[in-house]
């Protein structure tokens, strides 16, 4: 079956993301289509966070193993690219052609590191599994997700493909941005209700973010996978 593109993209509009260093990336993003087509005020928070401090400043992501989940337009995989980092975007198939467009436009800046835009559908077992083995058969360093806890249906098999990517190395960091509008606060609940089960989870403080890019609302998540969990 042929993949209908979620994005026009001969209607793009752009951002512009400054590194600490004043390098620059460009995000394109689409007029028309799914939410996926812009890029999200967490997912900024996110970027800006892989700079700080807990990173050594942004240096700390040379040579690690990064997946983005939900990536959209790529911006989070792409700046930790950008640091060095070895990256790999995904998203339904319908957005490659966005976060492509966007790995192919910053491919100078991204040169430090790498990154791929790859077609995953959560929950899909062998999809997943064939990632890991082609991109990372070493393991993932690094799960990256941002303002991913959308649809109550999608929920159950993102905790799955989160949980089919992490070894005990892998570290996942989530963001996501407070919304009481409809079920989201409870979609959110069930999500780290699902979560907590597998993975020990901590929240980042707001004094250990980037100073510009920070809000009360917007919340950094990090999980690791528990060393013993019972079934």
């Amino acid at each position: 079956m042929a993949v209908t593109n979620a994005v026009d993209l001969s209607k793009l509009y752009t951002r512009n993301f400054e590194l600490n260093d004043e390098t620059e990336l460009v995000f394109h993003q689409s007029e028309i289509g799914d939410v996926g087509c812009v890029v999200w005020d967490a997912a900024l928070v996110l970027c800006k966070y892989l700079e700080t401090r807990d990173f050594d400043e942004g240096n700390a992501w040379h040579g690690k193993t990064v997946i983005d989940l939900g990536s959209g337009t790529g911006a989070v995989g792409l700046v930790a690219a950008a640091l060095g980092a070895l990256t790999v975007v995904t998203d339904l198939p319908e957005f490659v052609p966005l976060m492509d467009h966007n790995v192919n436009y910053n491919k100078s800046v991204i040169a430090a590191g790498s990154c791929s835009a790859q077609p995953l559908v959560w929950g899909d077992s062998s999809q997943t599994q064939n990632l890991k083995e082609k991109f990372f058969p070493q393991g993932l360093d690094f799960v990256t997700i941002a303002d991913c806890v959308y649809y109550e249906e999608s929920i159950t098999s993102l905790v799955e493909t989160i949980v089919e990517l992490c070894s005990d190395k892998t570290t996942v960091l989530c963001c996501y941005e407070e919304r009481d509008i409809g079920n989201k606060s409870e979609m959110q609940r069930k999500f780290f209700e699902m979560i907590g089960k597998r993975f020990d989870v901590s929240e980042v403080p707001l004094a250990a973010q980037d100073p510009h890019f920070r809000s009360p609302d917007i919340h950094i998540m990090k999980f690791t996978p528990k060393l013993c969990v019972v079934r």
